[in-house]
Order: C-alpha cells, then sequence, then structure tokens
C-alpha cells in the first residue's frame, strides 16, 4: 500500500509551501491558525494526517513566531499520528548562530536544532545553511539542497562572454565562490571585509583583478546588504564593468533595499525561500518550488538526490 502524503504550509511561507505542493501534484492540506486576543496562537490540521507523510513548509526567519509556529505543527502532527513529519525549512533561522564567538552567548542553530528534534520532526529538508556543520547537529536525516540547482544555469549563460569573474563578499564565502570558478573556469577574486561590530563594516579590500570584468558574486543571504552593496561600490572602483550578486536567502532587513536601489548593483538574484517586503526593479527572484518538489518526490520514493548538487 502507497503511503499518503500531505504538504501543509505555515504562514510565514504560505504561497511557497502552495507552490511546492502544487509542484509535487497534490493540493496542499488545510491549516488554520487561530488567534487569541493576547497574541497566542494556535495551529490545527483541518484533515486527517493519521499513518500519512507529513511536510510542513515553514522558514524560520524573524519573528521568532515563525519558529513557534512550525514547533506547534509538528506538534499537532505528531499527536494527530502521522507516519513521518517532515520540516522543510528553506531558510533556516538562528543559523548565524552556530558557535560561541566570544564568551557567554548561546548556540542558537544547535537549540533550536534540539527544539525541532524534541516536537517530534522526523527529518529536516533545508536550503544553504550558513555553515554546512549545522547538519550535525541534528539527530535525524538532513536533506540539505543548494541554490547552484538554480543558480548555476543562469550564471553559466553569463560566463559564455568570456568576461566574468566570480567573487566573494567575504572570506567566508570564498568556497562558495571558488566552486563556481572552478566548474566555469573562470577567475575568482575576494572582498576581504573587517567589522568592529554586527552589520557595520569598518574597512574592506578587494583581493583578485577585475579590471574590465564583468563580476558576479555569490553568498547564501543578503541581510542588511551591507556587505554586498559595499563590495559592488569596491569592485566598480577598482575597474569592474558590472556587478551582479546571487543570494540564496532575501532577508533584506533595515535599509537593504534603499541600500541595493543606490548601489552599484547591477541586478540582485534571489530565492523565494523568504518572500519579499517590498518591489525593486534591481532585483530578480528564481523558485525553488520544483526543486523542492522534485525532492519531496523522491524522498517519498527513496531515490537519489544527488543529481541536484551541482555545486555543494
Amino acid at each position: 500500500m502507497s503511503i499518503e502524503v500531505k504538504i501543509f504550509a505555515g504562514r510565514a511561507s504560505k504561497h511557497l509551501g502552495e507552490q511546492i505542493a502544487k509542484s509535487y501534484g497534490i493540493a496542499p492540506g488545510n491549516v488554520i491558525v487561530s488567534e487569541f486576543s493576547d497574541g497566542e496562537f494556535q495551529p490545527s490540521f483541518e484533515e486527517t494526517v493519521r499513518g500519512q507523510d507529513v511536510f510542513i513548509v515553514q522558514s524560520t526567519m524573524p519573528p521568532a513566531d515563525n519558529l513557534m509556529e512550525l514547533l506547534l505543527m509538528i506538534d499537532a502532527a505528531k499527536r494527530a499520528s502521522a507516519r513521518k513529519i517532515i520540516a522543510v525549512i528553506p531558510y533556516f533561522g538562528f543559523a548565524r548562530q552556530d558557535r560561541k564567538d566570544k564568551p557567554r552567548v548561546a548556540i542558537g542553530a544547535k537549540l533550536v536544532a534540539n527544539m525541532l528534534t524534541a516536537a517530534g520532526m522526523n527529518r529536516l529538508m533545508t536550503m544553504d545553511l550558513h555553515a554546512d556543520q549545522i547538519q550535525g547537529f541534528f539527530e535525524v536525516p538532513v536533506d540539505h539542497l543548494y541554490a547552484s540547482t538554480v543558480f548555476f544555469p543562469e550564471i553559466q549563460k553569463m560566463a559564455e562572454s568570456g568576461n566574468v569573474v566570480m567573487a566573494a563578499p567575504d572570506v567566508g564565502g570564498a568556497k562558495r565562490a571558488n566552486s563556481y570558478a572552478k566548474k566555469l573556469d573562470l577567475g575568482l577574486a575576494i572582498c576581504h571585509k573587517q567589522r568592529k561590530k554586527a552589520n557595520v563594516i569598518s574597512e574592506m579590500t578587494v583581493i583578485g583583478d577585475v579590471d574590465g570584468k564583468d563580476v558576479v558574486i555569490v553568498d547564501d543571504m543578503c541581510d542588511t546588504a551591507g556587505t554586498l552593496t559595499r563590495a559592488a561600490d569596491l569592485l566598480i572602483e577598482r575597474g569592474a564593468k558590472s556587478v551582479r550578486a546571487f543570494c540564496t536567502h532575501a532577508v533584506l532587513s533595515g535599509p537593504a533595499y534603499e541600500r541595493i536601489e543606490n548601489s552599484n548593483i547591477t541586478e540582485l538574484i534571489v530565492t523565494d525561500t523568504i518572500p519579499l517586503t517590498k518591489e525593486s526593479d534591481k532585483i530578480r527572484v528564481i523558485s525553488v518550488t520544483e526543486l523542492f518538489g522534485d525532492v519531496i518526490q523522491k524522498l517519498v520514493h527513496n531515490e537519489s538526490i544527488s543529481k541536484h548538487f551541482v555545486i555543494s
């Protein structure tokens, strides 16, 4: 007997979840969230999940209610006798807190992993974790997908001009940029930054030759866009013809949109792991719904997903 699959979407990823269900070939599951006057809320599945594989789609960007809603949905599915509960977290929030980088701070990513497991999650599906080693925080299987699956064809087309150089906005992203550079046989540049405090850059320099080149920056996320726009402006100062950026997660908080509009960035390409809060002529969205839909198909049928690891 085949196992029935249900795909539910939390409020933070409602459109994405509905599109993933459509890509998989089923209608999204019916879930409602009741709210109390003090702000407390309660998710409720309005259809049976007994003995079924339940996929719950919810990115966990701020506010923390998004994470709490996911935990409650997992708990509800467990108590409703779901066969398996797979948390589909396209953007895994708190991932930047993956270690103690100074005394007396929390390791938020590990805490979130513990909470998800305690709630009843049997498997995690996510994309472009801020640090790959976060997979080791979980005692359940993790399907770690990469946006390179959808970004690579776009960058490959750009590289056909023969004038493209890959770039990393900081040393931490050098491995990712180098993977693209090696795969496409392109040059590599690295922007080295120094911070005095979070989200504030004190100094930045460019390592590599970008004079007369079309530069393509790759990164896992764009938060306040401070690093990205500073890097783009510096690359143009060093002689670059144009600067385009591919960032998986469009966090885009604070002055991000304004910075992008006023920067030398020609185009910022992001995925829909996080919905945009406003439109911009400089920002283009590439959907990951087909990718997640296909991986869910393969997971349900116990098939390999390694073909999607174009660049990891």
